[in-house]
């Protein structure tokens, strides 16, 4: 099967959305189908066609973004590619429907799905809604990446998931390098800032705890005040091993953390998140909290209380072990009515 995706970013841009669509492009090779990947080209350092190491054809193109003739030359880029289009036994929008728009009615018979990951900031804008609304309405199927896009987007779902990721063995020790790790973009929407708090408190109290800051981004220069940052890293699953805990709050981190072993310590500051982290089905076993204050509360408590832990973070990884790259691909040949 010839099988196109159309991903906003594609490696080597680094961020969970991209992760994913590598991921499964390269089982689907495996199993023999045919893919292509058009992308922005993000940079414009990188090939504008290439195949990649695992076989996957990318297609990438630069376009100007300005208000509102922006979408017009998104799509004549996007036109570029009707061919390529045409040949497409099935074609999957990981949240770009918008791109594919004008096409679903160029090429009507065509089988369209989406993959809606995550939310576009908080609040959400009505736009936002409209504009998922459209393509779960245009899709033929789609994926949710957790069900909490039901809830305040109005999604009506053909398969919810929480991401996936690679079984590995996790190192066991009782002494670690750093006391916890922190994977994820700098910004609001990782609350970084929070997690650095956490931190000062920990360290006030314990007089020393000592953390490792795996992402970049707007408070990179806050990060290195206080933790030891080495920046984007596409693979951090061995880094896992060097800390007790895990400081995330994006599924595919989550289950990065949970398959190392780690107890996962999550902040919300808004009731999106607070869904986004409650909603999903491991909630019991991770450690989620609104403030900085109760999270360093937290710590503190499970620092005594290892055993209960211990179990928190057996559940999680048992969990975790059903979520592979593979089950996940196995969705995709589901939604799309293929023969595995």
């Amino acid at each position: 099967m010839n099988i196109l995706m159309l991903s906003k970013y594609f490696y080597p841009h680094i961020g969970g959305v991209e992760k994913h669509v590598e991921k499964i492009c390269g089982i689907l090779l495996k199993n023999g189908h045919k893919v292509t990947v058009v992308t922005e080209n993000f940079d414009n350092k990188q090939k504008i066609n290439e195949i990649n190491s695992s076989g996957v054809k990318i297609e990438r193109f630069s376009y100007p973004k300005v208000k509102i003739l922006g979408i017009i030359f998104l799509w004549i880029n996007i036109f570029k590619y009707r061919d390529i289009i045409k040949k497409a036994d099935v074609i999957h929008c990981h949240d770009v429907f918008i791109w594919y728009l004008p096409f679903r009615f160029l090429f009507p018979f065509k089988h369209v799905y989406t993959t809606f990951h995550g939310y576009e900031g908080y609040p959400i804008k009505k736009s936002a809604i409209i504009i998922r609304k459209i393509s779960e309405l245009l899709s033929n199927g789609n994926i949710c990446v957790g069900d909490f896009i039901r809830k305040w987007y109005g999604t009506k779902p053909s398969i919810v998931t929480y991401g996936a990721t690679d079984l590995i063995k996790a190192r066991e020790s009782k002494h670690f390098k750093y006391d916890a790790i922190f994977v994820g973009r700098l910004d609001e929407q990782t609350n970084i800032i929070e997690y650095l708090s956490v931190v000062k408190r920990l360290t006030d109290k314990l007089n020393k705890f000592e953390l490792l800051v795996l992402g970049d981004g707007k408070y990179l220069k806050e990060a290195r005040d206080i933790a030891d940052c080495k920046g984007f890293v596409k693979d951090p699953e061995k880094y896992y091993s060097e800390a007790k805990y895990a400081f995330v709050s994006r599924y595919l981190s989550i289950l990065e953390a949970f398959i190392s072993r780690k107890l996962v310590f999550a902040i919300y500051d808004n009731e999106v998140k607070e869904d986004y982290l409650k909603m999903a089905p491991y909630a019991k076993w991770i450690v989620i909290e609104k403030s900085s204050e109760q999270l360093t509360e937290r710590l503190l408590y499970f620092g005594t209380h290892q055993m209960e832990a211990d179990k928190m973070i057996e559940n999680a990884y048992t969990w975790a072990r059903n979520q592979t790259w593979n089950n996940m691909v196995n969705n995709y040949i589901k939604l799309w009515g293929l023969k595995t």
